[in-house]
């Protein structure tokens, strides 16, 4: 991937044509969506840490509850966080590698818009779609 390459904007990509599909402007944009996905997450778990953290000296049963319900949560967030940083790591090395925006399955392209929504998608959405199908099969 060439280093001097010039950030494209979300409506640059999506005006481009299917021949530029993963061109390095394509891969800069959405390494530099992936690096600043990874901040934002850190950033995220560091702040629900901080909330679980914080003292709950509460005398009151409502607002300890309330405590208590909002350290859940911020739990809840933090793990759904912290699994999503190693998609964003694997993403990551998939742009170093070149395969990244092909479906691990078929290796047909995810599309652009599909990648905009989610970037750390491994797979186009025919393929989700079957292996969300199987998965809510036998998950009963």
């Amino acid at each position: 991937m060439n280093t001097k390459t010039k950030i494209l904007t979300e409506e640059e990509i999506l005006k481009q044509p299917e021949s530029k599909y993963m061109d390095d402007d394509q891969l800069a944009f959405f390494k530099q969506r992936l690096i600043d996905l990874h901040d934002s997450t850190l950033e995220r778990i560091k702040s629900a840490k901080e909330q679980m953290v914080s003292p709950m000296d509460f005398s009151d049963p409502s607002d300890r509850a309330t405590c208590e319900e909002q350290s859940a949560l911020a739990l809840r967030i933090v793990d759904r966080e912290q699994k999503l940083l190693p998609k964003i790591k694997l993403s990551l090395e998939r742009i170093r590698l070149e395969t990244y925006g092909y479906c691990l399955q078929t290796g047909e392209p995810i599309g652009i818009p599909r990648l905009l929504i989610r970037p750390t998608a491994e797979y186009c959405a025919d393929v989700k779609a079957i292996l969300e199908m199987k998965e809510t099969q036998f998950k009963d």
